[in-house]
């Protein structure tokens, strides 16, 4: 007979509530048993409880793992100035986890969250669905495979929408951070350029960032990274007055042709086999399928990120089950973040900084 896991779930109504359905995704699943849902805020609890089938409810997720005693929990909340404590709690109860992204706010932070899951052998699998998509693993075999090339370099764009800059960089650099190093490994550099007002920002513009994010810096930021055989990333992100959130996504442009790759779990995936990288003076752009270049596509989007969420819990259950690491484990959390603030500390020292990054404090607090 197949193991049935006990699951529980912590949100926050209100404060980051239950992020993008890390809770929801346990319903769609044979193997599992909703146990308990923890949030402090009465009527969102009433509600999980209800939307979850859950057995139980508390006020306290502390109480809910005393009590409960999950196996995994979804550590859904979007609001960053938790996470640490949650990881941590659930941890040393021995739980694994499925934990919302960003993974925290700090190195500082990730780096007690990862020591905390080695030390109770639990796994711990971050929201980043994208690098889950069976186009990111088609687009990772035609590099892996020569179809590109050498790559030269690859283009990120946040969403460029009102959270333009700093905020934009954490929220939904993370993704696109994962999947750079997903394709093209660790980065061993970053070198960055921060604006305010097209200003070079001072002190004073540091600001306190949304979804309890810690603070963020600038409303125009270039990024880029060195990564292995002399290809550069670069991150790029400012408050677009034209196209915000179309360009959120990633180009990989190799010697022999350009994949343009979009976000999420089925992304628009195109390749073009032209080294000039122009679509249309000769080869044209084909569709990337779950199943291959030119392929058709045989899966379907369903809402609320729910597929790519099926994937990372199926995932996450497969590798406690193995004892391996998740496909986007702790390690690669802690990597995307720290790609991010490797722009931070750039920009406090003026110069390229390389990774991993030795000061794990986080840059903005320490401008002088």
């Amino acid at each position: 007979m197949p193991r049935t896991w006990r699951v529980a779930v912590i949100g926050r109504t209100g404060k980051g509530n239950y992020g993008h359905n890390l809770d929801t995704v346990w319903l769609n699943m044979d193997n599992v048993e909703i146990v308990a849902v923890a949030d402090e805020n009465d009527s969102g609890r009433a509600a999980a409880e209800k939307r979850l089938n859950a057995k139980a409810a508390y006020s306290d997720f502390r109480q809910m793992l005393d009590k409960e005693k999950p196996q995994i929990v979804s550590v859904a909340d979007r609001y960053l100035d938790a996470h640490r404590d949650m990881v941590l709690a659930c941890a040393e109860h021995g739980a694994s986890i499925f934990l919302e992204k960003p993974m925290c706010r700090n190195l500082t932070e990730a780096d007690e969250m990862v020591a905390a899951c080695e030390k109770h052998h639990v796994k711990l699998a971050i929201a980043h669905q994208s690098r889950y998509s069976p186009k990111a693993a088609r687009v990772k075999e035609m590099i892996q495979d020569g179809k590109l090339g050498d790559i030269l370099e690859v283009r990120c764009r946040g969403k460029e929408d009102n959270r333009g800059g700093g905020q934009d960089l954490m929220v939904l650099g993370t993704h696109l951070m994962d999947l750079m190093r997903l394709f093209l490994g660790d980065s061993a550099w970053c070198h960055a350029r921060i604006w305010q007002d097209g200003k070079l920002p001072q002190k004073g513009d540091v600001r306190e960032g949304g979804e309890g994010m810690g603070p963020v810096l600038g409303d125009r930021i270039h990024a880029e990274y060195g990564f292995a055989g002399g290809a550069v990333g670069t991150f790029g992100t400012h408050k677009a007055k034209d196209g915000a959130g179309k360009r959120f996504g990633l180009q990989i442009f190799g010697s022999k042709g350009v994949i343009a790759m979009q976000t999420g779990s089925l992304p628009l995936t195109l390749f073009c086999a032209d080294p000039a990288w122009l679509p249309g003076r000769g080869a044209q752009w084909q569709e990337i399928s779950s199943n291959g270049l030119g392929k058709p596509e045989t899966l379907k989007e369903t809402a609320g990120l729910n597929l790519g969420n099926q994937w990372i819990a199926k995932d996450l259950i497969d590798a406690i089950e193995k004892d391996r690491p998740p496909l986007g484990s702790i390690y690669d959390g802690r990597a995307a973040l720290e790609m991010i603030l490797a722009v931070y500390e750039s920009f406090r020292l003026n110069k390229a900084v390389d990774l991993p990054l030795t000061n794990r404090r986080h840059p903005l607090t320490m401008l002088g």
